[in-house]
């Protein structure tokens, strides 16, 4: 999958950078594309595959990533077109998004499924800002292994090597609001929505937000605990949750599984081994030294050009 060398977890791996073209989506647009493709510093798989909880022929691929914009965008007020096609709608760049299902008949509101790509390419500003406050999502892409990297340059080495510098205590309260949003829509309660209506037809629950659910807290319990995310999730809890997500398990007995981490979490919230606050002058430092990195690379490129 990738070219370039592997040699450990944090050097550089210089796979494609090549992104799916742009669509009529906000964050879409072809010249956000061309941001987010140029800028790649890091990117790598971060849903059911890299988890080890995937069930064969019922998953899409996702992956994430974060990019450095050039200067206008940063400390000017340069605007991207809100999708392609935009004649006059700009909006910040924050992120390309885009979902290969999309180019099917009916669009945006398609559910993706086996074979399809679904791509997120955050700025490093923004992932940052995400990352800092202990977004389960964004911290995940930290703990990647270099096997399912897509694309990790120097500075997403850097980046990859620090991961402690983001990790605090701030945490316990995102993965337990995560868990409980996944919880609350395995079994469809007041104001939560799910999307696979089969699954609670067959099993009586949505499996894949209960396999979720029960991650979220395993895997918030080895962060505060050790201050990593072992990725695949480790056995036996891995065969636990992949028997969760093929509906193996009483909805009841799933309940006292969640319980059983929510409990561990909030105990862990109150007192844990990791910092109280992640490291924001190092995150801060490791910004402007990368875009400043970044945006003298493109003007020596220029220079050589004129």
């Amino acid at each position: 999958m990738n070219s370039g060398y592997i040699d450990g977890e944090t050097s550089a791996i210089l796979g494609d950078r090549t992104l799916p073209p742009g669509f009529h989506h906000p964050h879409a647009s072809e010249q956000a594309r061309l941001i987010a493709e140029q800028g790649t510093i890091l990117r790598a798989q971060v849903g059911s595959g890299v988890h080890g909880t995937s069930v064969s022929g019922q998953d899409d691929r996702d992956e994430m990533g974060i990019c450095l914009e050039p200067p206008e965008y940063v400390t000017g007020i340069a605007r991207v077109p809100a999708g392609v096609n935009a004649e006059t709608a700009m909006v910040e760049f924050e992120q390309y998004q885009r979902h290969t299902v999309w180019d099917q008949p009916g669009g945006i509101a398609n559910r993706s499924g086996v074979g399809d790509l679904d791509v997120v390419i955050y700025s490093a500003r923004k992932w940052a800002r995400l990352a800092l406050g202990g977004n389960p999502t964004v911290l995940l892409l930290l703990f990647v292994p270099a096997n399912e990297v897509v694309y990790r340059n120097t500075a997403g080495a850097e980046l990859t090597a620090n991961a402690h510098q983001f990790v605090s205590q701030l945490a316990a309260g995102r993965f337990l609001g995560y868990l409980g949003a996944q919880r609350r829509a395995m079994t469809g309660q007041s104001g939560a929505h799910t999307n696979r209506p089969e699954l609670v037809a067959e099993h009586g629950y949505d499996t894949k937000y209960a396999m979720h659910a029960l991650r979220l807290g395993v895997q918030g319990i080895e962060l505060l605990s050790t201050g990593r995310i072992t990725l695949p999730v480790p056995e036996p809890e891995r065969e636990h949750l992949r028997s969760i997500r093929r509906g193996e398990v009483a909805l009841d007995d799933v309940v006292a599984a969640i319980d059983d981490v929510e409990q561990k979490l909030v105990n862990l919230k109150a007192k844990s081994a990791v910092p109280a606050e992640p490291n924001r002058e190092w995150v801060n430092a490791w910004l402007h030294r990368s875009y400043q990195t970044y945006w003298d690379g493109r003007s020596s490129v220029s220079s050589l050009d004129d």
